[in-house]
């Protein structure tokens, strides 16, 4: 490990424990900082009331941390739009943002979009799909961006069972994320979770950083952030377990392909070569194959859409 990483593990690595909410608030009053939570969603009625729930009952009626809370729907066919405002979430349905740009299915896409309908200085994304959820994970990533003017990414690190078996979740972290990293940009290598879909930033950030629209959104955000401000500007926080929905192995292969893309892109800036996978099933005449598209796209940064100039002007 570089000598410039141990040291950021030293100086950028924290638990929730090392800031109490009250020194959380007292940051926030004096700086005058907002925050915004965004969930993105599809289909994940049974677990985003909970979430929702938790942050407005213990960061928002409670305590005065969090500004709002936004449900970005991004398609669901079941009752997800309904359960999140039923818990007190403002849903906004990913196609009703920014129109004139046809939508792609893809989380980036839906994080991307969300900084049109938010107005918080530092914006929050939590996945959906958390269960037993805790606000710690909002207070203990917001936190060092509210209280340490040099921090400008936060990402939240955590444990991730895997049915019942601890630290074996993360399949495509291990398998693909950490790889690469550790490879082509060793800076980031402190990162426990790099893919992880918890993490906070400075809006000023985030809008200068282009969006992969799948998949690759956490990784391409890591990267692009440390050339944009560089490793002391990035930090991440312990905020304990994480349980959640297991993907199956196809699904995590196409987001490992999508990850990889997306490394790519960033390496070389080269042309596509074959932008698909290739995955089998066992069918009635034996394994048949599947292709699936790769997420190739990316959405610029927000600061060069002109509605977003727009409403920062209004």
């Amino acid at each position: 490990m570089l000598e410039e990483v141990e040291r950021w593990l030293h100086t950028r690595s924290w638990s929730v424990a090392d800031r109490p909410l009250h020194r959380i608030l007292a940051a926030k009053q004096r700086t005058g900082q907002s925050v915004s939570v965004v969930l993105p969603a599809l289909n994940e009625e049974e677990t985003v009331g909970d979430i929702v729930a938790v942050v407005r009952h213990d960061l928002m009626q409670q305590v005065p941390l969090v500004d709002e809370i936004v449900v970005v729907d991004s398609g669901s066919t079941d009752r997800t739009s309904e359960v999140a405002a039923a818990a007190g979430a403002r849903v906004v349905h990913r196609d009703e943002i920014l129109p004139r740009v046809p939508a792609v299915p893809g989380k980036g896409e839906v994080l991307w979009r969300s900084l049109l309908v938010t107005s918080g200085d530092v914006v929050c994304f939590i996945d959906a799909d958390l269960k037993e959820f805790s606000s710690d994970f909002v207070s203990g990533i917001v936190g060092p961006l509210l209280t340490d003017p040099e921090v400008d990414l936060v990402k939240g690190m955590y444990d991730r069972p895997l049915a019942g078996a601890a630290g074996q979740g993360g399949r495509v972290t291990e398998l693909m994320a950490r790889p690469l990293l550790n490879m082509h940009w060793p800076q980031l290598a402190g990162f426990v979770q790099p893919l992880g879909g918890e993490y906070a930033a400075r809006r000023s950030l985030l809008e200068q950083l282009p969006f992969p629209v799948g998949y690759g959104v956490e990784l391409g955000m890591l990267v692009d952030a440390l050339h944009l401000v560089g490793l002391d500007a990035l930090a991440q926080v312990d905020v304990g377990v994480r349980k959640h929905r297991h993907q199956d192995g196809q699904a995590l292969g196409r987001m490992a392909a999508a990850i990889y893309r997306t490394a790519q892109l960033r390496l070389a800036r080269g042309h596509l070569v074959r932008p698909s996978l290739t995955q089998f099933e066992r069918g009635e005449d034996g394994f048949e194959p599947r292709t699936y598209s790769v997420d190739t796209e990316e959405r610029p940064p927000m600061a060069e859409i002109a509605e977003y100039a727009e409403r920062r002007v209004a």
